[in-house]
């Protein structure tokens, strides 16, 4: 009797972290103007946050991962009931207050969308300290944690470094995308080196001093952050043109696709699903940076707060250019 195949090996656990989630309301209006009442068509509703985001669309690309969300309040529980409702699993943390709501309202005669962000509520030391324990006891080594977001008033800018030090003892990685003041203290700090880190061009110009204009400066950009212990690759993405990547010893880009932009909301977010996706299912960077860049093209093409399709990332990859630079 022949031995049976074994089974390929599991991909490691994603758990992505959202400590400043919302409740995203979206609407439209027939034009959007001071002074008069604005009636709008009745809003949608969908959880939010850029960890939340992540692990949503990594399940609609096809893959599981693990949503660690700091909740608190009606708003709150609300917003874990819609991720339910999508099977998204759940790792729930209790967050301090009432967990924040934004609004994304489109002027119907321009085509212009205007996106009101509300801050979250003001953390504690002993809530930080909570959540820190809290994520590494749901991390799994050989595990990718996505810490992705905003991070909420209070929260110390160097939480990013204290988690991934946490996370190097349980032999688990850190992704982070996140922006101001946590971004900049993460990329100044060299003693907790991340598994990788994300920004945009504008985020990463505001880091470098001057501009970015060309693949080859954010390659540079990039490259210098790795070379320098920040962390072991970096990625700028450059809106259209698509994304940048570098290691210590690569230099990749991944072209962005011309689609009719309808939203931009949930391209960062869909592009580090799929991105995460393939790192976790053992495919290259470049293979990965294709399929980020893939899925952020399919994202801009869907309204309000929706992300990527699975089947027209599939497409749109076919047209995704992957170069040294």
């Amino acid at each position: 009797m022949p031995l049976p195949l074994s089974a390929p090996p599991a991909a490691p656990q994603i758990l992505t972290v959202t400590l400043n989630p919302s409740l995203d309301l979206a609407t439209s209006a027939a034009e959007v103007r001071p002074g008069p009442k604005l009636r709008c068509e009745a809003p949608t509703l969908d959880p939010g946050g850029g960890g939340i985001n992540v692990a949503r669309a990594i399940r609609i690309l096809g893959g599981s991962a693990t949503a660690f969300v700091a909740a608190a309040g009606p708003t709150g529980q609300t917003l874990l009931r819609l991720l339910e409702a999508e099977r998204v699993p759940l790792a729930p943390f209790e967050g301090p207050g009432e967990t924040r709501q934004s609004l994304a309202v489109t002027d119907r005669s321009t085509g212009g969308q205007y996106r009101l962000m509300l801050p979250g509520p003001a953390w504690t030391r002993a809530r930080a300290a909570a959540a820190l324990t809290a994520i590494a006891a749901a991390a799994l080594p050989g595990g990718i944690v996505i810490l992705s977001g905003s991070q909420p008033p209070g929260l110390p800018d160097d939480f990013p470094a204290q988690l991934s030090r946490r996370l190097a003892r349980r032999r688990a990685r850190l992704m982070l995308d996140t922006s101001g003041a946590a971004l900049r203290r993460a990329a100044s700090l060299h003693e907790a080196p991340l598994f990788a880190l994300r920004m945009d061009t504008e985020e990463a110009e505001d880091l470098a001093g001057h501009p970015l204009p060309t693949r080859a400066d954010s390659a540079d950009f990039a490259q210098g952050l790795v070379r320098s212990g920040v962390a072991g690759m970096v990625i700028v993405a450059r809106g259209g043109d698509g994304s940048t990547l570098a290691t210590a010893a690569l230099r990749l880009h991944a072209s962005g696709v011309a689609v009719p932009v309808v939203s931009s909301v949930g391209a960062g977010d869909s592009f580090l699903g799929a991105f995460t996706l393939a790192l976790a299912r053992g495919e290259d960077a470049g293979a990965a940076l294709c399929k980020g860049s893939a899925a952020a093209a399919s994202a801009v093409m869907t309204d309000a707060t929706r992300l990527c399709t699975r089947a027209e990332a599939a497409r749109l990859l076919k047209r995704v250019v992957l170069s040294e630079v």
